[in-house]
């Protein structure tokens, strides 16, 4: 994947390997639904005028945005095979949103996919999953899970399992706080990818801590600030998290991709669009 050399990664120590909190989100589910999590009130909310990110045809375009940064290609559903060590300290990376063997969201898919279908090719790895969970081993996984992976993504049990996990731990807590705070879709898609990238838990480069520190400069809407002041608030804030860790270091998927968006003024997410990745092109009609 292509992905893999254009985010070239540097080991990470324990402590900078932001994804492990990544679960910690679940918790708060319930709080960001209610407009609660992070002490933010409902008083604003995003226009009803225009679809958010969860309307399907937004979702679709997400997917791809996301894809074309996590995998160099616009065809997300591909991406269900897709298995390798990128080398950044996460042990294996997977899936459609990149679900790492060292930070237990690929331990908490694979356990959902035994638990709606036991028995499969991937339950007797259960066991060594939970033990490497937190570092970059492969201890129990070698040299057969990469070939094992690749042949559960064609069950579509899997293949569902894996866009629940998403939208449980990644796309729904990033729509609804991008809700609560006012936002139209493109600031819900700004707020979706950062969580994939950098996780919600307490680390300082997690998502709850860029939008802690894009507050200091600005406001978004629900609190009477100006939505595109505050998303360049944020991805400011994103960019200086990337910067953190060598993994993430080019910031082209913000610079040349949702700038881009944000400066053309298109809060709702609206095609035809057109940006880069890493130096490649992409178009959505």
């Amino acid at each position: 994947m292509v992905y893999a050399d254009r985010e070239a990664a540097a080991p990470a120590s324990p402590a900078g390997l932001s994804r492990l909190s990544r679960r910690t989100v679940v918790a708060a589910l319930g709080a960001v639904a209610s407009g609660a999590l992070l002490g933010v009130s409902r008083a604003g909310t995003a226009s009803a005028a225009a679809p958010g990110l969860d309307d399907p045809a937004k979702k679709e375009i997400a997917m791809k945005l996301v894809s074309s940064a996590e995998n160099s290609s616009l065809d997300w559903k591909a991406q269900y095979k897709y298995i390798e060590d990128i080398g950044d300290g996460r042990g294996y990376t997977a899936g459609i949103i990149g679900f790492c063997s060292g930070t237990g969201d690929m331990l908490d898919l694979v356990q959902l996919y035994a638990d709606r279908k036991p028995g499969n090719v991937l339950a007797k790895y259960l066991p060594a999953l939970r033990k490497v969970n937190g570092t970059d081993s492969h201890q129990g996984l070698d040299p057969d899970y990469p070939r094992d992976w690749r042949k559960a993504a064609q069950d579509t049990a899997f293949q569902q399992a894996q866009n629940d996990e998403r939208d449980r731990v990644y796309f729904n807590p990033a729509v609804a706080q991008g809700r609560t705070d006012g936002l139209r879709a493109l600031g819900q898609f700004i707020y979706y990818d950062a969580i994939v990238m950098h996780g919600d838990g307490d680390d300082p480069t997690s998502f709850r801590n860029i939008r802690k520190r894009a507050l200091r400069s600005a406001k978004p809407p629900a609190q009477g600030g100006d939505e595109t002041a505050y998303l360049n608030a944020f991805l400011d804030a994103r960019v200086w998290a990337m910067k953190q860790e060598e993994a993430h270091s080019d910031t082209s998927r913000v610079d040349t991709e949702q700038r881009v968006f944000l400066r053309k003024g298109n809060l709702d997410l609206n095609t035809p669009l057109d940006w880069k990745v890493y130096g490649d092109s992409y178009h959505i009609g």
